[in-house]
């Protein structure tokens, strides 16, 4: 029987490649190429957290407050281009509680600090505005990123091809 893939050690491409029935069936998913690698792990895995915010991270760092776990944190943010919501403080609060890795659909800041932390974060691009703190928000809730679906319990596999979505941990 096959093993589950360890979270360090994969290629996205070879997931791709031994699980194309999935990709025909939309149980595993490609998020567009449009995302950059930031921190010290470009490759990593885990379950999937969800929090759905628009230009207001409070509910970020409310989650990255807690033990992660070896999750991944998806973050949608609507694609907004105009603030951070994730910066270097998050960055590190993410590798002391375990978290595996980020995705944020938005932007992120305080590169220099994030790059020196032991995690990976995707993000569509860089900013130099912090986001607003209101509380607004959603945790737990299924989102969409760019036509791709992503559920809380979803696994996530990030490296130097790309971002995939499983609908479950993927073996080989």
């Amino acid at each position: 029987m096959s093993q589950p893939t360890d979270p360090t050690s994969f290629a996205t491409t070879d997931l791709c490649d031994a699980h194309e029935a999935r990709l025909a069936a939309g149980e595993l998913r490609v998020l567009h190429p449009a995302f950059r690698a930031f921190g010290r792990r470009i490759r990593f895995a885990g379950p999937v957290s969800t929090v759905r915010c628009f230009e207001d991270n409070t509910l970020v760092r409310t989650t990255l407050e807690e033990p992660g776990e070896g999750r991944v944190l998806v973050v949608d943010g609507g694609g907004s281009l105009r603030c951070a919501l994730v910066g270097g403080n998050l960055a590190q609060l993410a590798q002391r509680n375990g978290w595996a890795g980020v995705v944020v659909n938005g932007c992120v800041r305080d590169v220099a600090e994030i790059n020196a932390c032991e995690i990976g974060v995707w993000a569509l691009a860089t900013h130099p505005r912090r986001s607003d703190k209101r509380g607004g928000g959603a945790r737990g809730q299924t989102v969409e990123i760019g036509g791709v679906r992503i559920a809380p319990g979803n696994w996530c596999y990030a490296d130097d091809d790309g971002i995939l979505i499983s609908d479950e941990r993927l073996r080989v």
